[in-house]
């Protein structure tokens, strides 16, 4: 029996607006699910609702078998840690680490010895006696995970709780979640706008979009095989690029060439002869020098971007755009055609009408 179960949940504001459409999920004790999606498509409004912070306005939401929908938040045994640090200003770290327990009546010797452990664990041992406002953003953001984590819930919801940090402390923060996540084996349910979170993060990764559920899986399936294009869009840096074109004779014409989509469409070639479809392929999927039995294009390069260890290369292919990602070392110049090469096993077909993939 899975320990969190949502079953067709939505969320129906009074004004009539569908937040969120039948949403469905399982989550295994101890498991770390992120969900991801643009803003607005109700991934907060889900984490709030399993948190008993809003009610749910049609389905069913379990823990550990047990119907929660009408328990308050405190019933529940979750921690939640929100964007915003919510600390108390006027308390040290100290104080602001043991309140919650100090409601609880739990006695001093045992908060003095939570306290303390947390605090090691977060690497805020000398910052105990500081106030908040004496401590950088990451010790901040350390000091609210340390006020949930310290309660010793089965449940951990995290809203966005990096998103007020520069991009080095995100990436150490990261790190240390998912090390507290490992010691403390609490299921989390962790929601975010980044992709790359999700990615580093996730056990498994919940891609929302308008209030639906696109996609649940792990980072690896909805990287290497999204649903639709939304999902392949939505997950990779930079996006997965998009060719769209007519089916003639089982090939499509891009550019000056022609690619063989007929074996791509095995069963389906019949169907989608003389109909749209997009052709999708990642920017890290191409290679410069040709191997059998590749897809080779070709275009006009517009702009190139140099970040270090890799560069993005953006190139015109005839009423299409698309960016390739390639060494420092094989970087062209701009305004020249460039020849690129993409494996067979690198390229998806989407249907253009509907965006889901043509398995």
């Amino acid at each position: 029996m899975a320990y969190l179960t949502l079953r067709n949940v939505n969320k129906i504001y009074p004004n009539g607006f569908h937040a969120v459409h039948d949403f469905n999920l399982e989550a295994e004790k101890g498991e770390f699910i992120v969900f991801v999606g643009p803003s607005g498509c109700g991934k907060s409004t889900t984490l709030r609702m399993i948190a008993g912070l809003e009610d749910i306005s049609k389905g069913e939401f379990l823990i550990n078998g047990n119907l929660a929908n009408n328990l308050g938040p405190r019933e529940r045994e979750v921690a939640m840690v929100f964007q915003s640090y919510a600390l108390y200003p006027h308390m040290t770290v100290y104080d602001n680490l043991a309140f919650g327990l100090s409601l609880q009546g739990v006695d001093e010797d045992v908060i003095e010895k939570r306290v303390q452990k947390t605090a090691e664990i977060l690497g805020l041992t000398e910052y105990l006696d500081r106030m908040p406002r004496a401590l950088s953003g990451g010790q901040r953001q350390r000091v609210a995970v340390g006020r949930s984590i310290i309660r010793k819930v089965g449940v951990f919801l995290m809203d966005e709780p990096l998103s007020n940090l520069d991009a080095k402390q995100r990436v150490t923060m990261r790190s240390e979640i998912t090390q507290i996540h490992r010691e403390t084996g609490a299921t989390t349910i962790y929601v975010t706008h980044d992709q790359t979170e999700a990615m580093t993060m996730a056990d498994r990764i919940v891609v929302m979009k308008d209030g639906y559920i696109q996609q649940v899986g792990t980072p690896k399936e909805v990287y290497f095989r999204p649903v639709n294009m939304f999902v392949a869009g939505f997950i990779g840096e930079p996006p997965m690029n998009f060719i769209r074109r007519t089916v003639q004779d089982g090939k499509i014409l891009v550019g000056s060439r022609e690619i063989d989509v007929k074996d791509k469409l095995g069963a389906h070639a019949a169907e989608y002869e003389g109909k749209e479809i997009v052709m999708g392929f990642r920017p890290e999927a191409i290679s410069l020098s040709a191997q059998a039995e590749d897809y080779a294009l070709s275009g006009m390069v517009e702009l190139t971007e140099m970040l270090g260890d890799n560069a993005n290369v953006y190139v015109d292919i005839e009423e299409s755009k698309a960016i390739l990602k390639v060494t420092p070392h094989e970087i062209p110049e701009m305004d020249e055609e460039i020849v690129f090469y993409i494996p067979r096993g690198s390229v998806y077909l989407f249907d253009a009408k509907t965006e889901e993939i043509i398995d």
